[in-house]
């Protein structure tokens, strides 16, 4: 079942372009529907349930094949900054970049999302 989506692509794809022209001159409105836009294109183009990418405090999402998870934490969490996650899901700043430096909170074995990033030539 493809996920569902709660942000319309024109409004997702508007916050995402004004983010890209000036990320420090996006208001928090914006900031969080290009979030929830990106997570939501990540989840339909990687679905599953093996992995649990959370960007506080605008949306998580459960994303890659493998192992569902059902109760309490998950084994497999990616959680970063609004801003990293932009970065990384426009190629703005590599995966590597972002683990290497801090940016980037994985754990668990499947945490590593440099196959299904940047989503955005």
């Amino acid at each position: 079942m493809p996920a569902r989506r709660r942000v319309k692509p024109a409004d997702g794809a508007a916050a995402l372009a004004a983010w890209l022209s000036d990320p420090a001159a996006v208001g928090r409105p914006a900031l969080a529907t290009a979030v929830r836009f990106t997570l939501e294109e990540l989840a339909a183009r990687a679905p599953g349930r093996a992995v649990e990418v959370r960007v506080p405090p605008f949306a998580a999402v459960q994303c890659l094949e493998g192992p569902r998870h059902t109760r309490g934490t998950p084994p497999n969490v990616v959680e970063l900054a609004p801003e990293v996650w932009l970065g990384l899901a426009t190629g703005r700043l590599a995966w590597s970049d972002a683990v290497a430096t801090g940016r980037v909170q994985a754990s668990g074995s499947r945490s590593d999302l440099s196959g299904v990033l940047p989503l955005a030539p």
